[in-house]
């Protein structure tokens, strides 16, 4: 639990300084004049990144150990909020937005983390409480973005992301410890290549590993995909600016937090990760249909409710599952496939939300969101008992 505690710190002071600077990202753009398919490129940079290192990221990890891939991948995100900070051009974000996602892609070490720590049938419940308190870190930090942008110009929220990703590297040298020992009997199990891992998710879609990561993906592509755009939409409907888009997003990770800390274990324990995730597939997809209807405040806050519920319910137990049915010696390596394909679809979706947002009309990329994610209910059938692939 104590190597919990401190992993729980690092991740939400990182994810304070994640925050504090995303719901800024398509204001600064179109100042420098982007449009909204640009916008849509720069976000989806950070998960083309992501999603090119995170499988070598989780290899290290099970080869080398997960603090220290955790404690680069900090340092890297440092270098990357600096440029930010620095940037007067839609290249130069295009570059942090790079360097980000290169050391973002330590998310699935930090799964993988969690995993290690936690007995099998708790982990569910523990990778709840890692989305709690980066959830938590994602109520916190665009109100404070807000607030230096207001105070000290658009330098002020990259470096102090940055003052933050350093601080907490130095937190993280000094009290985390190793998730696991390294015993010459794991060094010596037999790994699955990284290439065949990720192919064997195309080639054999119906595995359990393999249902579970098309499940994430999808999921995470219309959530994560299209929630950057989402101040493009207020804005042209609500009126919602640069200097208030940050309460907005700060009642949007509130709403996870609660998810998580206060409803995932009592929901786990009446449900069952199966019909939970059925849940959060329909939450999340009403959540995406009203946010695509809505011109007014309520039926605002009533999408920003739904779909922090849905995805509280269906990511943690997605992954606590994925834990549990891959080996463990390739624990790392899953985890980064699962961050791989989740990177693919957050390409994807940011560009093409983008484009149709242009040509569409702002409604658009959100309903066909909600579409999408209907799509993988079928996918859950049996998740409750999946079994490890051989």
């Amino acid at each position: 639990m104590a190597k919990l505690i401190v992993l729980f710190i690092t991740a939400f002071v990182d994810m304070v300084g994640f925050a504090l600077v995303l719901p800024l990202l398509p204001y600064y753009a179109t100042a420098y004049g982007a449009n909204a398919l640009l916008v849509g490129v720069l976000v989806s940079s950070f998960s083309l990144a992501q999603l090119a290192v995170a499988p070598l990221w989780g290899r290290a990890s099970d080869r080398y150990g997960r603090r220290p891939m955790i404690i680069a991948g900090l340092a890297l995100s440092a270098v990357a909020y600096v440029v930010f900070a620095f940037a007067g051009s839609v290249w130069v974000l295009l570059l942090s937005r790079v360097v980000q996602g290169m050391g973002g892609g330590t998310i699935g070490v930090v799964q993988a983390y969690v995993a290690d720590a936690t007995p099998p049938d708790q982990r569910t419940q523990s990778l709840g409480w890692l989305s709690a308190v980066t959830s938590l870190g994602a109520v916190v930090g665009p109100a404070f973005g807000s607030v230096l942008d207001q105070a000290g110009g658009r330098r002020a929220p990259g470096l102090a992301a940055a003052v933050l990703a350093a601080l907490i590297a130095a937190f993280a040298w000094r009290f985390l410890r190793e998730s696991q020992e390294r015993s010459a009997g794991f060094h010596a199990a037999v790994r699955t290549p990284g290439s065949v891992a990720l192919r064997r998710v195309v080639s054999h879609p119906r595995e359990p590993a393999s249902r579970l990561i098309w499940i994430y993906t999808i999921a995470i592509g219309a959530f994560y995909g299209t929630g950057p755009t989402m101040p493009l939409l207020l804005a042209a409907r609500l009126g919602v600016t640069e200097h208030t888009i940050g309460y907005f997003f700060m009642y949007f990770g509130a709403m996870g937090v609660i998810a998580r800390a206060g409803l995932l274990g009592w929901a786990l324990v009446r449900l069952g990760e199966g019909r939970l995730s059925r849940l959060g597939i329909a939450l999340l997809s009403a959540g995406l249909l009203l946010l695509a209807v809505a011109r007014t405040y309520p039926v605002l806050i009533a999408s920003m409710t739904l779909m922090p519920l849905g995805t509280a319910f269906l990511f943690p137990c997605v992954t606590g599952r994925l834990s549990q049915v891959v080996p463990g010696a390739d624990r790392g390596l899953y985890m980064g496939v699962q961050q791989t394909f989740g990177g693919v679809s957050r390409v994807a979706f940011p560009v093409a939300a983008g484009y149709a947002m242009d040509q569409f009309g702002y409604g658009t990329p959100f309903l066909a969101a909600a579409a999408l994610v209907l799509v993988t209910l079928p996918m859950t059938r049996g998740m409750g008992v999946m079994q490890a692939t051989k």
